[in-house]
């Protein structure tokens, strides 16, 4: 298992950093630049509202669908002739809700035409994201990661014809932008259906009505987690937009979202690492198979990179926003330091909280996410009128390492997990070095793209020199394939 991890994680490492920085800093970022951070900070909003209530698209049944497949293969078909159709009905509820809410939140009649291409948008993701659970639930790794870079590939494809070429008058407004990622989406999600079907190798949908109420009963815990943790992790932006007064709002929004896009880049990097092990993870509890060497060598694969690209956004996030942006450096260089110091609570849960989802601890899990929901929303009612964006970034900052500990704290509990305290201390060490090698290659070189090379090379020749992270183990883990 740890051979399939980590081969399969270099695949998905390697088609997602070839496609996803170019999309994010290539296409996203060139959207902001050119129709200004107020209108990109109008659609971040609204992106966020509808991600926020995309849980009733799946109601869980994608983590659900993936965890039980690993585990059953054999239900494939059973599972896709009944849960298809359902997907299609909770996408009807999800549009209603959606509406409504924003009817009552008294969004504009721009917002409402935005809004429903956006609330289209999640429907095919989420569908896809549903199709590919059968696929990563197969163990079909590989075909898994071909798919998971399909949409992102042909959005950059649309956006660049529209941002790069004159063939439309060389126009271009945010609404275009969303038209694209529709056009992509909807590709995706046919090309996805087709896969799927070529393992069903038939797909009769199906609205068995009791069957329907058992999956949803069994996948609800799933459902309700993710809605948490959707709201203290996407409820930022909307309350900047909100609670601040027009154009203030959508200008911070906007502000927010520069240097979000940064850690949403990271974050998805996290993601993958969620995406592979929770079908290893769910497949080695069934067989009881002992789960802490791959727990210790994922965690130190993210973690390690976490810590870094912390303490650089601190020392370097000034010239890193230069870099990309066209206004509002100042105010968002220090968001982004803040919000990547977060990265570590966001990729220890990736980790832990993966593991626990896994294990079908729903119960625990939503404890946790609703009290880092009430948190999150709590501390941007207090920060943000007193210092806007910022304060988003710092209820955050907060609100991830709190619920991060909590994951932690409860994987050790329920697996019994011994405390690995040379390891706590091999990592503190580590951060102290990358904090001081940072402050050192910020102060004496000139020249910031030599010296923030410098801080990563010398943070990751101490993690191999401390053995942090082993390129040993990781030569015999690809060499042995009973491992």
């Amino acid at each position: 298992m740890k051979r399939k991890f980590v081969t399969n994680l270099i695949l998905l490492l390697f088609l997602n950093l070839l496609i996803k920085p170019f999309w994010i800093f290539g296409i996203d970022r060139t959207v902001q630049n050119v129709v200004g951070a107020e209108s990109y900070g109008l659609y971040f909003s609204l992106l966020n509202f509808s991600m926020i209530l995309n849980i009733l698209l799946d109601m869980g049944i994608t983590n659900f669908n993936n965890r039980n497949i690993a585990q059953h293969s054999h239900l494939l078909q059973k599972y896709l002739n009944n849960i298809i159709g359902l997907k299609f009905l909770l996408a009807a509820g999800y549009a209603v809700v959606c509406l409504v809410v924003a009817a009552i939140v008294g969004y504009s009649r721009v917002q409402f035409h935005l809004l429903f291409f956006l609330i289209f948008n999640q429907f095919l993701i989420s569908f896809t994201f549903y199709l590919r659970s059968n696929i990563s639930g197969l163990h079909l790794f590989r075909t898994d990661s071909l798919l998971s870079v399909l949409d992102r590939s042909l959005m950059i494809l649309f956006c660049s014809v529209l941002l790069f070429t004159n063939w439309f008058g060389g126009y271009f407004s945010i609404s275009w932008f969303v038209y694209a990622q529709t056009a992509a989406y909807l590709c995706a999600a046919l090309i996805t259906f087709f896969m799927v079907l070529h393992y069903a190798k038939t797909i009769r949908l199906q609205f068995d009505l009791r069957y329907i109420r058992l999956i949803l009963k069994q996948s609800y815990p799933f459902a309700l987690l993710i809605l948490l943790m959707s709201f203290y992790n996407r409820i930022d932006s909307v309350m900047l937009e909100r609670l601040l007064p027009d154009p203030i709002g959508k200008m911070q929004a906007g502000i927010y979202a520069q240097a979000f896009r940064l850690l949403d880049a990271f974050a998805m990097v996290g993601a993958l690492f969620a995406g592979l092990l929770l079908p290893i993870f769910a497949r080695m509890i069934k067989q009881r198979n002992d789960l802490v060497q791959l727990l210790q060598l994922a965690y130190l694969l993210i973690i390690v990179p976490a810590i870094l690209m912390g303490v650089a956004a601190n020392f370097y996030g000034q010239q890193i926003m230069e870099l990309l942006y066209h206004e509002h450096i100042g105010q968002s260089a220090p968001i982004l330091g803040v919000l990547m110091v977060g990265f570590v609570g966001i990729a220890t849960t990736y980790i832990f909280g993966t593991l626990l989802t896994a294990n079908g601890n729903l119960k625990q899990l939503n404890l946790m996410a609703f009290g880092g929901m009430l948190i999150n929303i709590v501390l941007n009612l207090v920060l943000i009128p007193q210092i806007q964006a910022l304060g988003s970034a710092y209820a955050s900052l907060i609100t991830q390492l709190i619920t991060a500990t909590a994951q932690v704290a409860i994987a050790t509990y329920l697996f019994k997990l011994r405390i690995n305290y040379l390891l706590i201390l091999k990592l503190a060490a580590f951060t102290l070095f990358a904090i001081l090698a940072g402050k050192l290659s910020s102060l004496l070189i000139d020249r910031w793209a030599i010296g923030f090379l410098l801080f990563l090379m010398a943070g990751f020749i101490y993690a191999f020199i401390s053995r942090l992270i082993s390129l040993k183990t990781l030569y015999l883990i690809l060499k042995n394939d009973s491992k």
